[in-house]
């Protein structure tokens, strides 16, 4: 049977997430250079040049973008969402494990019907089984699950034979197919089901795990690289590439080095300092892509550590409003990214369908600022420059990741204009391990978070409501809001498209009202490929979902290997 249009379809419009399709390059040429190669086009080693570490290759536990870069290759999902990427209905969605699916009469059910090709690199069927141990394990609350929420619409999943498997929905919403296949990796049931559920990041598999993706899993060296190798047999056919290589570097400017110096192939964001010699290269090209992101300052608003206890300084609305009408946002990200960079404009990104160009920005105006301060009574009392307030100084730590370069320039402008108002900033560089950490446990005032988000509108569910010490990743500012929280329930289960992004309006205009964080920038990014290496990187959401698709000419290896590289 083919895939059938949803039931829910016919109460809705099909709603898309759009993303800016750049059309400047500054190597001139296109995110996609072409689909494939023929079959003497097969093969060829591809070096990835990254820099922040994996954690544990299991994808429900993958928080981190670097772990899901790898385990995305490994793991397989029901289906894949088309290049538009509609979250409303199953609209445009194509077969990967699942070779067809069809909606219950009531849309409670989803019957998935599974490839028998598919196999487990340990040469065992995938089975419905499979799908259902894999659910299992996203609501285990043993597990904390990063994409644990996205399962709370999902009542149970039944067996119906070896390769179908039915899921059965508490109740119908708009994006109960997109929140339920997108986030679903299939794992394997027979590798993981002895093992505690809740030492999962520490058990064998995952740092050797055996997945049912296009490549296969071959090592990992801590701190150094992480290999895979094609999947010659698999069901959906073999890559393109022999394999792929993820070289582990300390730093953005020894990756960046690795792929001028022809070491590696492609680094995913040009930071600024290399803008220019990637344009001088004659062996790199730059390659613009689409993306779903944005960055901000968020204000931890619980306080150091604890799950409860409000944050001494950031409990108040009013402050934080204060602070961020002493940033100069534009001015920075201009500054920062000059035409590779926009100003952020809320809790969104404008890719997505229902973002909100026409919200209200707070200010840039610091003599407001200042008098607001003076009203909340910080005063700068003993004449050192920062305000106090009943014996309490107005000075907060900001964590940055030393592995990125524009966030760490971006706090020290961050520093330099909150010090004009009286406000002390303590800029904290961490490794992007030890900034996982210290997000995890609370351990910071305030952070420059950056986020790849989905293609729904729904991701402000994750990030922006309903606090809790297991999200803090997710919600690094831990802000909750109830009213937001009851705004945002509406929106999602709306199925008249124009009331959902209405709702969804409201939700941003409350959000932004709040201040828990101050909005920044959002990227145009552009990796930096070799030029032997051909790319397709046609999706918002991920660069790296088609890695399968790369290439690289045949007579382009032949003249590396002949030039002994």
């Amino acid at each position: 049977m083919t895939n059938t249009p949803s039931r829910l379809m016919p109460l809705l419009r099909h709603a898309s997430a759009s993303a800016l399709l750049l059309t400047v390059s500054l190597g001139g040429c296109t995110p996609t250079d072409q689909r494939a190669g023929g079959d003497g086009d097969v093969g060829g080693t591809l070096v990835i040049s990254a820099v922040a570490e994996a954690q544990a290759l299991i994808p429900a536990l993958a928080a981190a973008t670097s772990t899901k870069q790898v385990t995305d290759q490994i793991f397989d999902a029901l289906a894949e969402i088309g290049p538009d990427l509609n979250t409303v209905g199953d609209g445009g969605w194509t077969p990967r494990l699942a070779s067809s699916w069809e909606w219950g009469a009531d849309s409670l059910s989803i019957t998935f019907h599974l490839d028998p090709r598919a196999r487990w690199h340990d040469g065992r069927p995938v089975t419905a089984s499979d799908v259902r141990f894999s659910v299992e394990l996203y609501q285990d609350p043993k597990v904390v699950a990063y994409d644990a929420s996205n399962f709370a619409n999902v009542d149970s999943i039944s067996v119906r034979d070896s390769v179908t498997a039915v899921a059965w929905f508490r109740e119908r919403s708009p994006e109960q197919f997109f929140r339920f296949v997108y986030y679903l990796w299939v794992m394997p049931e027979h590798r993981l089901r002895d093992i505690d559920r809740a030492a999962l990041a520490q058990s064998e598999f995952a740092r050797n795990p055996i997945g049912s993706g296009p490549f296969r899993f071959v090592r990992w060296e801590p701190r150094q690289v992480i290999e895979l190798v094609a999947d010659s047999g698999h069901y959906r056919g073999r890559p393109k590439l022999d394999r792929v290589i993820f070289s582990l570097q300390r730093d953005v400017t020894p990756a960046m080095t690795a792929v001028l110096a022809g070491e590696a192939d492609f680094r995913e964001v040009i930071p600024p300092d290399f803008v220019a010699p990637v344009a001088k290269s004659p062996e790199v090209r730059a390659v613009p892509y689409r993306s779903l992101n944005y960055g901000f300052l968020a204000f931890n608003q619980r306080a150091r550590g604890s799950d409860t206890r409000p944050h001494p300084l950031f409990q108040s609305r009013e402050l934080r409003r204060a602070l961020a009408m002493a940033l100069d946002r534009r001015a920075m990200v201009q500054n920062l990214f000059d035409s590779t960079g926009r100003l952020n404009l809320g809790p969104f990104t404008r890719g997505i369908a229902e973002a909100d160009t026409t919200l209200p920005q707070i200010p840039y105006d610091t003599a407001a600022a200042q008098q607001l301060l003076d009203s909340l009574g910080w005063r700068d009392g003993n004449g050192d420059g920062v305000r106090e307030r009943q014996g309490t100084s107005l000075r907060f730590d900001l964590l940055v990741p030393t592995s990125s370069t524009p966030r760490r320039r971006l706090a020290v402008l961050l520093q330099e204009q909150l010090r004009r108002v009286g406000a002390a900033v303590d800029v904290r560089e961490a490794d992007p391990s030890a900034t996982q950490s210290l997000l995890e446990t609370g351990q910071y005032d305030s952070y420059i978070h950056f986020v790849q988000t989905s293609p729904s509108a729904g991701s402000i569910r994750d990030g922006w409501t309903r606090p809790s010490p297991d999200r803090r990743i997710q919600n690094p500012t831990q802000y909750g809001n109830r009213v937001v929280d009851a705004v945002v329930d509406s929106a999602l289960a709306e199925l008249d498209p124009v009331r959902r992004r209405m709702l969804l309006h409201r939700a941003y205009g409350l959000i932004a009202e709040d201040a828990p964080a101050v909005w920044l920038y959002e990227m145009i990014p552009f990796g930096v490929v070799n030029k032997r290496v051909r790319v397709v990187a046609d999706r918002a959401d991920t660069w790296w979902r088609d890695l399968r698709l790369w290439w690289i000419p045949a007579a382009e290896r032949i003249a590396r290997d002949r030039a002994g590289t």
